[in-house]
């Protein structure tokens, strides 16, 4: 099994976190990935020597670059002049690198940090790459490109629900199933809604419906596979809370590695981070997308007809705006203009 979590350790380290960082939206944040690799890749080195100085110390470096990202994150990231919905995401994305780090130092060092045990320890490594910062990240996406009440929920239950149950790790053996419990139960429902509203983005790029962009599969295979993926691997994480808490049968951590670990991972971060590269373009200014079925007259240019203006009048947009007997004010009424104008 722990073979099996270093390496979705690194993926987290190696892939997730510096191609997620271009989709936070800082500019500063854009090449921030190679300085990332500088301290990652050592990091990654130390998963597979023994516990030690030596392993300890080539983990230090992504410590180093975790904190300067937690440092960012509270000193430009949460004074910046944006929604505090989307700063709680955000914030929370860039800080829980930092928790990963600090527990794969201590890990590496084989110190128990605050009473952990070693097989704690390294998961909380891989939980917070994944749980934490894609979870986070796309969350507060979400926020920024279909700003709306759904995108609000998940933006703020992602956080909180990890928040809780990083609280069940610190509470203690009894109360603490119950408080991980209910950040899981909190976790997946704003997991569900993300996988949900990434399905939406995931079915217009397959059908070229998001902005007028042209129509992009393989973005819509890769946004597909996160959403799906992400229903179902949330359903193994509650289960598997809930049997702590209860005493329910549950997956062993062995076939949560194997199946909700890899899912994760694979399926939801590195296919989600993937195709949200190729949907928001790195250097195009973020602009709201289409939510599906709604017609952005903004996407289609001012003036441009809308489809509702000829809905249940059998008549196509064009004959309601110009057609024989149309009056003057439905004639300038898609230019903004009144029928005075409108003829002068």
């Amino acid at each position: 099994m722990w073979v099996l979590v270093n390496l979705l350790v690194m993926v987290g380290m190696l892939v997730v976190v510096p191609g997620g960082l271009r989709l936070v939206g800082e500019p500063k944040l854009d090449g921030a990935w190679r300085w990332w690799l500088v301290g990652a890749a050592p990091a990654a080195v130390s998963l597979w020597l023994p516990r030690g100085v030596v392993a300890a110390g080539l983990a230090l470096g992504y410590l180093v670059v975790a904190g300067a990202l937690c440092a960012y994150a509270m000193g430009v990231v949460w004074r910046a002049k944006r929604a505090w919905i989307s700063k709680v995401a955000v914030v929370t994305a860039l800080v829980s690198p930092g928790i990963a780090a600090s527990a794969l130092v201590a890990e590496r060092a084989g110190h128990r940090l605050l009473g952990f045990e070693m097989g704690v320890l390294a998961l909380t490594v891989a939980h917070f790459h994944f749980a934490g910062f894609a979870a986070a990240l796309i969350a507060g996406l979400h926020r920024r490109v279909s700003p709306g009440r759904w995108a609000d929920v998940a933006a703020l239950t992602v956080p909180a629900g990890t928040l809780l149950v990083l609280g069940g790790y610190l509470t203690g053996e009894a109360a603490g199933e119950f408080v991980e419990l209910a950040g899981a139960v909190v976790l997946t429902a704003g997991m569900w809604i993300v996988g949900w509203l990434t399905w939406r983005h995931a079915r217009d790029q397959w059908h070229g419906r998001d902005s007028g962009r042209k129509r992009d599969r393989l973005t819509g295979v890769l946004l597909g596979t996160s959403a799906v993926v992400l229903v179902a691997s949330m359903v193994l994480a509650l289960s598997w809370a809930a049997g702590q808490a209860t005493g329910i049968p549950h997956p062993s951590l062995g076939w949560m590695a194997a199946t909700h670990g890899v899912a994760n991972a694979l399926g939801f971060a590195v296919c989600g981070v993937v195709g949200w590269r190729r949907a928001v373009r790195p250097g195009v200014p973020s602009r709201p997308i289409v939510p599906p079925g709604v017609r952005s007259r903004r996407a289609a240019g001012p003036g441009a007809p809308s489809r509702r203006a000829g809905r249940g009048t059998g008549a196509t947009p064009r004959q309601i705006t110009s057609g024989p007997g149309a009056t003057p004010r439905r004639a300038g009424g898609g230019l903004g203009v009144t029928p005075r104008r409108a003829g002068s």
